[in-house]
């Protein structure tokens, strides 16, 4: 069992030329005993954006702060703080920052999916 706050979990900046102003906390994992999935809190600084990509997994989404536009298969969709999204496994998919502060959102992907 793990009880936490998200203000101490440890943040990693992400670094890659796709990718601008992106940092990452690994809040649940199987270290903390969630044995087939990792839930993430991703933030994007103003004009953050993650890597425009694709993989074999799906993943659930949580706006917690901000505005942003969700890229998935060739439409883009505004969302914002209280917004969640299903992105299906094969799916070309990006999260950019379009507000004027940060933007934060839950990312739960499949054990797999956690590879950075």
């Amino acid at each position: 069992m793990i009880i936490a706050n998200e203000k101490e979990a440890p943040a990693q900046v992400l670094e890659s030329p796709e990718l601008r102003d992106v940092a990452m906390k690994v809040l649940v994992s199987p270290e903390e005993g969630w044995q087939d999935h990792v839930m993430r809190l991703f933030e994007l600084g103003e004009g953050g954006y993650t890597p425009r990509h694709t993989h074999d997994w799906p993943h659930i989404n949580y706006i917690v702060e901000g505005k942003g536009v969700l890229h998935v298969n060739g439409q883009d969709t505004p969302i914002e703080s209280g917004s969640y999204a299903f992105v299906p496994a094969g799916s070309t998919h990006q999260f950019r920052n379009a507000g004027s502060g940060k933007f934060r959102f839950i990312c739960i992907v499949p054990r797999e999916g956690h590879q950075f």
